[in-house]
């Protein structure tokens, strides 16, 4: 049997059995899953974002629910409902998908905000409350949702305090072409993306593991130079002119313990700067809003968060 760290490594190589290249979101992935955090995948259609999220959750021993937010979904098809029981005369809750360990919100930039707002309590509480009462969600319980970026029509950007829930936002870019003809490869060869066990994806890692794993990444030691690292990173987002919006403590909070879930994959008890450095982007990308004048300059929140890398102070 593979020790922990192993099993939660192992994972990168079960998701690669149907998705070409993307090592980065896939770590990124396994980061979140180690963090408790929720994570945002943001792609152009066709780079296989859903099927990035459906083959980990293959690889995981976790019960997995996928919701396709359209225009129409109401909040009560995410929660849940109370339904009215004809026999007895009485209103019975009946749960809804969210009520689920690995949760794919797929394209959930496609539904209006008063559904997508129907996910705010469940991310940051881990319950839903229908009619007064608050209802725990499973434990593990972990959103990944995908969405188009908004620069497309007939979609709806996330609100502000929904983006903060996030532990990360990883971008899926259009694949290199020695991907692109490793894609078409496999499909040639009679891949099918909707068969995943086809494809040999097993489950790797169950919640027992994850539970473990979760503890070790507890422990790591983060010197107070590395917190005073992240607390400086974040602080120069506020300051910025080409930036409306800066980040918060909560992404100062995101960015450690995404850094100390990196450094125990590494196989260390300890994180470094480079650790900080290696996930400053997708914990703080989503955090940053930049001026209207800076989008039109061409301003990109990587861009800035590239800039701001090179010229704050490292640790030594």
């Amino acid at each position: 049997m593979l020790s922990t760290r192993d099993a939660l490594v192992a994972l990168r190589a079960e998701v690669g059995k149907a998705v070409v290249g993307n090592d980065a979101a896939v770590t990124g992935l396994i980061i979140a899953l180690l963090c408790r955090g929720h994570v945002l995948v943001e792609g152009v259609p066709g780079v296989a974002k859903t099927l990035l999220v459906r083959a980990l959750a293959a690889a995981l021993d976790l019960e997995t629910t996928r919701i396709q937010f359209t225009p129409d979904l109401m909040p009560g098809d995410v929660t849940g409902s109370l339904v009215y029981d004809s026999h007895s005369s009485e209103f019975s809750f009946r749960e809804g998908p969210v009520f689920t360990n690995l949760l794919l919100a797929d394209e959930i930039n496609r539904t209006p905000p008063k559904t997508q707002s129907a996910l705010l309590e469940a991310m940051e509480e881990r319950q839903v409350s229908v009619d007064g009462r608050a209802r725990a969600l499973p434990d593990p319980f972990i959103v990944i949702a995908t969405q188009n970026p908004v620069e497309y029509e007939g979609t709806y950007s996330l609100p502000e305090a929904q983006l903060d829930r996030f532990l990360l936002k990883l971008t899926v870019p259009v694949p290199s072409r020695e991907d692109e003809i490793g894609i078409l490869s496999r499909h040639a060869n009679g891949f099918d993306p909707r068969d995943l066990t086809a494809a040999g994806v097993r489950p790797v890692a169950n919640a027992a593991q994850l539970a473990e794993a979760r503890a070790a990444v507890a422990g790591v030691t983060v010197s107070p130079e590395v917190l005073g690292y992240i607390v400086d990173l974040c602080r120069a987002t506020r300051s910025l002119p080409s930036v409306r919006l800066g980040a918060s403590p909560r992404g100062a909070t995101a960015l450690l313990a995404a850094t100390r879930a990196w450094a125990w994959l590494a196989g260390r008890d300890y994180a470094t700067p480079d650790d900080v450095k290696s996930l400053a982007r997708p914990a703080l990308r989503h955090r940053l809003e930049l001026r209207p004048e800076a989008e039109l300059e061409g301003v990109t929140t990587d861009g800035v968060l590239d800039r701001l890398l090179a010229s704050v102070p490292v640790p030594r």
